[in-house]
């Protein structure tokens, strides 16, 4: 249940991203994460994708979606439980290759109608415009999303190549739908 004693309540977009130790089942373990934070109610989860690594070609295909949060956590404090995430998933960073293979990479697309170009955040995320792997899953949940400063969600896909992003079919072989009310938690 909503508590009007505290902050504003605000809708943020994450994406999620996994080529290591299951990616599938990383990336479900993270929706887990994302819907136990405190003060957050994970609203839905997209299909998943699998994408080409951008950067470093000499790694395994990803597995992206991207997940529909409202939150009470102000912007810093949702980027400090989505990098706590990471590491409890076994993220490793490699300063000699940022865009390496990874268990989980989460990224805070967009925190409601928030710009903000600081040291440790940048939101709308800077290079969301250019990622087809982000703007497909993204575009599935909130098509006329507009993203503060770049523009429409489903126009800002209509400019990138989509080719190389493909849906990931469950094992029954139908589209997935999008993880909605059964994963849901209120915001505490």
């Amino acid at each position: 249940m909503i508590d009007p004693v505290r902050s504003t309540v605000a809708p943020a977009w994450i994406g999620l991203g996994s080529n290591l130790d299951g990616p599938e089942r990383q990336i479900e373990r993270a929706l887990d994460a994302l819907a136990a934070l405190p003060d957050t109610e994970l609203i839905a989860a997209s299909p998943r994708y699998r994408t080409a690594p951008v950067g470093d070609a000499e790694q395994p295909d990803f597995v992206n979606a991207v997940a529909e949060l409202r939150t009470r956590l102000a912007p810093e404090a949702l980027l400090d439980a989505l990098l706590q995430i990471e590491n409890r998933q076994g993220r490793r960073r490699d300063p000699a290759r940022p865009n390496g293979p990874r268990t989980l990479d989460l990224d805070l697309l967009v925190y409601a109608d928030l710009q903000q170009a600081g040291e440790r955040l940048v939101v709308p995320h800077p290079r969301l415009a250019q990622r087809a792997f982000v703007l497909k899953p993204l575009a599935d949940l909130a098509p006329t999303l507009e993203v503060p400063g770049q523009g429409r969600v489903d126009r800002l896909l209509a400019a990138v190549d989509v080719a190389g992003v493909e849906l990931l079919l469950p094992a029954d072989g139908h589209e997935s739908a999008t993880r909605t009310s059964a994963t849901q938690r209120s915001v505490r």
